[in-house]
């Protein structure tokens, strides 16, 4: 057994320290962001801080956004064909009690027809919605900006730095008090 072999080991173990510092050198993201100041060490935590916000920020903006497509969703209308013949009355569905339904007269390109206009569809008990771009595309970019921040935050809690950690912290409490009550009860964060 090499004992210069064992005491490198042993000494590059004790450089990853498993423990909060307050260091104020400590790098963020990147080796060039590490402040050099305590007024440097001030700024990133005030960054951390706002970082933070914009999270609780973006939770309550999904939120909204969800609540809003979800209210157009429900006052949409669907157009169902009604029945001409005996055999297509007898192949149709009726309406369930939850479907409101109105009688109407469509005329396309010169011929009437008749139609009962659905307020919700009938989706055998499953309330989802169709994929649609409009809603879609923008809950995936917001969603995808969220999760980009949250491991922004992540990552600077896993830097040990008690200033970073007490950062988060504190932006995120400062987020929750200002919007938190347009935010879902349960968000992910524990």
């Amino acid at each position: 057994m090499d004992m210069g072999s064992s005491s490198s080991s042993s000494g590059s173990m004790s450089m990853m320290s498993m423990v909060f510092t307050n260091d104020h050198s400590a790098p963020l993201y990147t080796s060039t962001w590490t402040p050099k100041t305590s007024g440097g060490y001030a700024g990133t935590c005030i960054f951390v801080v706002i970082l933070a916000v914009i999270s609780r920020l973006l939770i309550a903006y999904r939120h909204v956004l969800e609540s809003k497509w979800h209210d157009k969703a429900v006052k949409r209308r669907y157009i169902k064909v009604a029945a001409t013949t005996e055999a297509d009355r007898e192949r149709q569905p009726s309406l369930s009690a939850s479907e409101k339904s109105e009688a109407a007269v469509l005329t396309v390109r010169g011929m009437d027809e008749t139609v009962r206009v659905v307020r919700s569809p009938a989706q055998s008990g499953i309330n989802i919605q169709p994929w649609r771009f409009s809603v879609d595309l923008p809950r995936a970019c917001v969603f995808t900006v969220q999760a980009g921040v949250g491991y922004l935050l992540m990552l600077a809690v896993m830097t040990l730095n008690v200033g970073y950690f007490l950062s988060v912290l504190a932006g995120l409490f400062v987020g929750e008090l200002a919007v938190g009550r347009y935010a879902q009860a349960d968000d992910g964060h524990h």
